[in-house]
């Protein structure tokens, strides 16, 4: 929940191929655990009341998911959805995530799978932000709008309406002073894994 009492969802996309990474992307190594432990642990440290997972291309998510909640005490609030046409990209996993949440839910806090460094404390920083007047809220590092995103139900059929392997950066872009910017305490916001050598790029 926000400070104005409205119930948040997690979701955590995680359906992807993972095809410039060749395969097996979220499961690789990082750290002390995986790659998708990352965005994990970001979504659960969110004052979110569920995080739903979606899986599709790579069955070894949802295990890897399941073990995270598992290992950190968090597995009432986990929720696993399969994105049936995962192939079509990231707009078939953002579909499936929002399909899955409840009615009373007034907004979903989207987090990207391969996005392992996120600071902790965002999501916190994303719900105290989504004041009335705001239908989401972005983190910002150096002028760059990052991840995770915080969208109202109001948005929910515009975003569900995507097609294809895009996200809602254009839609966030027009709600202008409706989208609310917070600034991002490190530029994990920004950093994602596409390829193998990126896993180099953080020690």
């Amino acid at each position: 929940m926000n400070e104005a009492g409205e119930t948040i969802e997690a979701i955590v996309l995680a359906a992807g191929a993972g095809a410039r990474f060749g395969g097996g992307k979220l499961t690789a190594a990082w750290r002390d655990g995986v790659l998708l432990d990352g965005a994990l642990s970001a979504a659960f440290a969110a004052p979110c009341r569920t995080v739903a997972v979606t899986f599709g291309a790579d069955p070894a998510v949802a295990k890897a998911a399941r073990a995270f909640a598992e290992r950190t005490g968090a597995t009432d609030r986990l929720r696993l959805i399969e994105a049936a046409d995962h192939a079509e990209g990231l707009a078939a996993s953002l579909r499936a995530g929002l399909a899955s949440l409840p009615a009373d839910a007034a907004a979903a806090m989207i987090f990207l799978g391969d996005m392992p460094d996120l600071p902790l404390r965002i999501g916190g920083a994303l719900a105290d932000a989504l004041a009335p007047g705001t239908e989401a809220a972005a983190p910002v590092w150096e002028g760059r709008r990052g991840h995770p995103v915080l969208i109202r139900r109001s948005l929910f059929a515009q975003v569900a309406a995507l097609r294809g392997d895009r996200g809602a950066g254009a839609l966030l872009a027009a709600l202008g002073p409706r989208l609310a910017q917070v600034p991002a305490p490190s530029d994990g916001v920004l950093f994602d894994i596409d390829r193998r050598e990126d896993l180099a790029a953080r020690p």
